[in-house]
């Protein structure tokens, strides 16, 4: 087996382990299979386990100690801004509370980050931005996937924002708007998002005014909080199934 074969079972074992203990098919406090076990079960060698266990205990999924074996960590130890992590807990058991939290943390950082790109982005940021603001409106006559052209557009204004923590969110973000957008615009009736609301926040970005950019991006946030807000039934309420 080469590296990269290696690599690419590591990899998918990763992954895999990774469903399971989020959908709950190992119980928090208890234990996964022995190493030796794993092999048999998934056919893969004892070195591709090893990273695996490896990388799953540095997401905090999981705990291995010698004499112990390996642990299922409680949810809170899990690293939520590690991609692969919030990928398998929003494609197996995303709850509303969990997109309602998500959000919440949106309106935290995005208008400050368009506040930050109104003062501060160059002309190749606002090129970027005004880009996945015309995908946006391709999409509306369906000639651009509308959720991507959308977490797009976002995702520019982070990286515009000149702030390296923000830039650092951008695939964290991604990967929850992939999941957040389709609910909220779901709950609208609408198959994308209102691009004249975009549209403004790039008009206050591109007349260099700060606050104007903040309040616009923070009028689409409050907008999809009280959209999901309005859907709680209970605070751990599972979302409805979505189509793709």
């Amino acid at each position: 087996m080469n590296l990269r074969e290696k690599h690419n079972l590591t990899h998918q074992l990763t992954h895999d382990l990774g469903i399971e203990i989020v959908k709950g098919n190992y119980a928090i406090g208890s234990g996964l299979p022995s190493e030796a076990e794993i092999c048999s079960i998934y056919s893969v060698s004892r070195s591709a386990t090893r990273e695996a266990v490896k990388m799953l205990s540095a997401k905090g999924l999981i705990t291995s100690r010698p004499k112990q074996g390996i642990r299922v960590m409680p949810e809170h130890n899990w690293n939520l801004f590690d991609t692969d992590v919030l990928s398998w807990i929003l494609s197996s058991k995303p709850s509303i509370q969990l997109l309602h939290e998500f959000t919440q943390m949106r309106v935290a950082i995005e208008p400050q980050a368009c506040a930050l790109a109104a003062l501060q982005a160059n002309a190749e940021q606002l090129r970027h931005i005004e880009h996945a603001l015309n995908r946006m409106r391709d999409a509306d006559n369906g000639l651009d996937d509308p959720l991507e052209a959308d977490i797009a557009f976002h995702t520019a204004i982070l990286e515009a924002s000149g702030n390296r923590f923000f830039y650092q969110l951008t695939n964290f973000i991604a990967t929850a708007l992939q999941v957040s957008i389709r609910y909220t615009n779901r709950i609208k009736g609408v198959p994308g998002a209102d691009v004249l609301k975009h549209q403004h926040i790039l008009e206050m970005i591109k007349s260099r005014d700060a606050n104007a950019a903040y309040q616009a991006s923070k009028e689409i946030l409050d907008e999809a909080i009280l959209l999901i807000e309005s859907q709680f039934v209970e605070r751990t309420a599972p979302m409805p199934a979505m189509s793709e």
